[in-house]
This record gives structure tokens, sequence and C-alpha cells, in this order.
């Protein structure tokens, strides 16, 4: 027979501080601030965060929430489609002018790493896809080997400065190529399933994950790589490329976050959280927006840039997203 906590369920506790070790779910009134308390149920929100220097779209991003990195991108006043060198540094409240980069382009997703640590390949400039390659060390640019296969609207990044991965993207069409880069040269390896470009990416050179992006058109599927073969992953809700995404040392495999994007036909600012198996809806950014920065992780994610439809046409704005567990108030008394 079921006892009285079975069928009842637990009072509520009377005490005077938090308690050490509260269970998820577990509700207590703490007497010394007066507040009816819970624990477990997490609150996800987006922040505003500081403004970039110069706003902008195509451009890519890396790092994490309180040290990320924003390089490349469209500018007005350039000759057309030129791309830009203007490499940005955020702190998490604000952006600094870091150093440009060698060559200008926009559309490059082959960007993985830190803020002080990290490498770029790929991209458009004029009338040109690009092989180039260039890596970052917290100040200054450096040419490095080139791709194999010159291209843009790769995917965002995955891995770090000495193990990255660039996958997909144009080069006359949409093409499923994928190189690996080992700190010193690019190589070519196992092909995407499917060919596609223009989508997210999160993890490291032997476990990530692809998600999203345009064949065309938009797709839902999501692509898991252990270095060497690629599998299917779980399906966005929705079918978006041109995302931001978790890119940098804190997003993997099993937690990706897809901030953003486009349906195909206009920015959007829904975002969906994975979590190794499928994905779930998250809270939406304040601005819809498609082709900016991310970086961070699915409990501490930033974005910034891109182009959010209507005018103006490129935003400098940056969003924060911030998950928490913690305790907090149910009332306050």
């Amino acid at each position: 027979m079921a006892g009285y906590n079975e069928i009842r369920g637990l009072r509520v506790k009377y005490l005077s501080a938090d308690p050490s070790n509260p269970e998820d779910g577990q509700v207590w009134y703490n007497s010394t601030t007066g507040s009816l308390r819970v624990d477990g149920v997490g609150v996800g929100a987006w922040a505003s965060g500081g403004n970039m220097g110069t706003a902008r779209y195509n451009m890519t991003g890396t790092g994490t929430q309180t040290a990320a990195l924003g390089a490349g991108g469209y500018l007005p006043g350039l000759s057309p489609f030129a791309g830009a060198k203007n490499t940005e540094e955020y702190d998490g409240s604000s952006w600094t002018n870091g150093g440009n980069m060698n060559q200008g382009k926009h559309e490059a997703g082959c960007f993985a790493g830190s803020q002080t640590s990290a490498i770029i390949a790929s991209g458009y400039a004029g009338t040109a896809n690009l092989s180039s390659s260039e890596s970052y060390n917290g100040s200054s640019w450096t040419n490095t080997p080139s791709l194999n296969v010159a291209r843009r609207a790769s995917y965002q990044g995955m891995g770090s400065k000495a193990a990255a991965v660039c996958i997909g993207g144009t080069v006359s069409t949409t093409v499923n190529n994928v190189e690996e880069w080992n700190d010193s040269s690019w190589t070519s390896v196992t092909a995407l399933p499917a060919v596609r470009r223009t989508g997210g990416s999160s993890g490291t050179q032997t476990a990530g994950i692809i998600f999203g992006g345009n064949i065309p058109p938009n797709t839902t599927t999501s692509f898991e790589y252990d270095g060497t073969n690629w599998t299917a992953g779980g399906a966005l809700p929705t079918a978006i490329a041109g995302m931001q995404g978790t890119n940098g040392p804190q997003g993997t495999q099993t937690a990706a976050g897809s901030f953003g994007g486009s349906n195909g036909t206009n920015p959007v600012a829904s975002c969906f959280n994975y979590n190794g198996t499928s994905w779930s809806v998250i809270e939406s950014m304040a601005e819809a927006r498609q082709v900016g920065g991310g970086a961070g992780s699915t409990t501490a994610a930033v974005v910034f840039g891109g182009a959010p439809g209507g005018s103006p046409a490129r935003s400098n704005s940056t969003e924060e997203y911030n998950f928490s567990t913690d305790p907090r108030n149910i009332t306050t008394s």
C-alpha cells in the first residue's frame, strides 16, 4: 500500500538557510529571506550584450561567452563582395579591435579555436572562392597552408586551432568535401553523406556534429563525426540554414546549440539545443538574425552581428544566453 508521502507528497520545509544539497524539484521556505524556493528546474534567458564596433553579416565566430572572437564579414564601402579583414574580441561586456586578417573575406565558415588561438579558412573575396587559411594568436594573424579545395559558405567551425575540420560549402555547386587540419596542413578525409552548405557545427575533430544548412533547400538533418565516419544524428525541429552556433572550446557533440538563422525566406529568432540524441526548443533571441557569429556552450552562449532582415541590413548587436538550475524564488513575502 502506498504511504502518505507517495499519496500526498512531502511537506514544504521551513528553513533558516537554503539546504546545501537540495534535490531536483525540492521546494522549501527560507525564513531568513522570506522566500519560497525551488531547485533543479532550469531557466534560460537571452539578454543584451555590448555592441560590436562594426556592424556586419556573413561573418563567423568562435570562443566562449566571455572570450569570443568575431572575424571577417561583409561591410558597406568595400569593393563588391571583397570581404572585411576586421577582427573583434569580446570580454563578456564589450568589444575591442583585434589584429586584422591578412586577406579580407566573408562566408568563411571554417573557423575554430579560442580567442587567443584560432584558425580560419575558406571564404569569398571579390569574385573568387578562397582556399586561404590563417591562424590567430590573440593579437595577429599568420598565413598558413591553404585548403585543397577553395570554397565558401562551409559549416561554421569544428575543433581547435591545432585540429580543425572544414566541412561542405559551395565551389561552383554545393559540395560534400571535408578537410582536416593538423596544425601544419589540410588533408582531404571522408566526405559527408550528402552535399550541404551554410550550417552550424559544434564539438571537436574526433567528436563533432553539424546540423541544418542548405542543400538547397534548407534541411533539418544533422551528422555526427568521430574523426573517421559520419553518422546520422537527431533532426532539427525546423529546417534552418545560416544559424549561429556553439562554436569554440565549449560546444560539444552531445551539447550543441543552434541560434537563429533563416527559414529559407526570412531570418528567425528561434533556438534549439541538442543533447546527443534529440533537439529541443529553447528560448528565442530578441532579434531574428542569420549569418552572424556564435560562440560558447548550451548554458552560456553569445551571438553577434549578422543580417536581421529589413533595415538596417547589418547588425552590430550582441545577445547572451544563460541557463541555470540554481535555486530561485517562486514567491516572495
